[in-house]
């Protein structure tokens, strides 16, 4: 069956309308999936020259293209070229940990590393999407997760409780950075995408990874700060968040987000999102990836046929996908099922 993609679907979702066409969405692919996905290897050539990138975005963006998406996803991280950074992953403690740290940190320098790192990409990424296609996503990493890469999380507690006055300007100077990038890509890439995204993981499973106070107080006032120049850009704005959120969920939406997605079914089940926030954000995702990874993919496509029929009919800005991305390890026969599922609600509504 011909595919022809369209962008809006995924606006409409956002926005927390209905679309026309069910939209399927994912924060994530990992390339190495892809090229297991589509039978052709092209991962690697991310790392190559101007005519290597060129085939690499191709393949890349052909991959949802195929797979029936209306958009590209896809971001560069902040954390991916933070000078002396990689405390993000928890194997050692970040540059700043005192007052010293934070005034001799290269701030001003970020954006133009940053730039030089990414923009060949961005450009490249133009260049590539099929007609029909724009982005969805942007700059990736989030507030807290910054804060995590340039202190690291046992320390950030520590800052917290015994220098509590740098914690804050902490992540002012955070907002004000990434604030600035996307003022730029706004600027120099925002026709093409869709949907601006950021992925920024504040919770485990029972609850948030600081305090629900101490991320009102510090992290959300910066995304007012980010998602009111996105809003004055014309663009919906969706916060990818994994883990128990909810402590903090009335406050994202009261700072401008449109649209949330990252759910576990055992933190709460997807219904539980939608009788909560249905009725005033978009929700994307709904089919937890262990289901993907262990159900048979005749469960599978039955599981969301029943299920994404449903969160169609419940929620108005519904996009249906995994709830977290799509890791190597994800069977591709279970993704495929996943797929052809979302296939099928779409041919039972013509």
């Amino acid at each position: 069956m011909s595919f022809q993609p369209d962008y809006r679907h995924i606006v409409d979702a956002a926005r927390n309308h209905r679309p026309a066409r069910l939209p399927i969405y994912e924060h994530i692919i990992d390339p190495v999936f892809m090229e297991k996905q589509l039978d052709r290897q092209f991962a690697d050539l991310a790392e190559g020259d101007e005519a290597d990138l060129m085939q690499y975005f191709r393949q890349y963006c052909d991959f949802f293209k195929e797979m029936t998406y209306d958009v590209v996803s896809f971001e560069i991280c902040i954390t991916a070229i933070l000078p002396d950074g990689g405390a993000l992953l928890g194997e050692r403690a970040g540059p700043i940990q005192s007052r010293a740290d934070f005034e001799a940190y290269p701030w001003d320098e970020v954006p133009k590393i940053f730039w030089d790192y990414s923009e060949r990409q961005f450009q490249m990424l133009r260049r590539c999407l099929p007609e029909g296609m724009k982005a969805i996503g942007g700059i990736g990493n989030g507030v807290f997760e910054v804060s995590e890469d340039l202190v690291g999380f046992e320390q950030l507690c520590y800052m917290q409780a015994d220098d509590p006055e740098l914690f804050a300007d902490l992540y002012r100077r955070i907002g004000d950075l990434i604030l600035e990038l996307w003022a730029t890509f706004l600027d120099r890439h925002g026709r093409d995408f869709a949907v601006c995204r950021i992925g920024d993981d504040m919770g485990f499973k029972t609850g948030t990874l600081l305090a629900p106070k101490t991320l009102i107080e510090h992290v959300v006032p910066q995304y007012r700060r980010v998602i009111g120049l996105i809003h004055k850009a014309g663009f919906p704005y969706l916060q990818h968040c994994c883990g128990n959120v909810f402590d903090i969920m009335d406050d994202l939406i009261a700072a401008g987000i449109d649209a949330k997605h990252s759910n576990e079914d055992a933190i709460a089940p997807f219904d539980e999102w939608i009788a909560r926030y249905g009725g005033r954000i978009g929700l994307f995702g709904g089919i937890d990836v262990d289901v993907l990874c262990r159900e048979q993919p005749e469960a599978v496509f039955e599981r969301v046929v029943d299920m994404g029929g449903r969160f169609r009919e419940t929620a108005a800005g519904f996009a249906l996908g995994s709830g977290n991305s799509i890791p190597d390890y994800v069977p591709v026969e279970g993704y495929q099922a996943m797929i052809r599922a979302v296939q099928e609600i779409r041919r039972r509504e013509i």
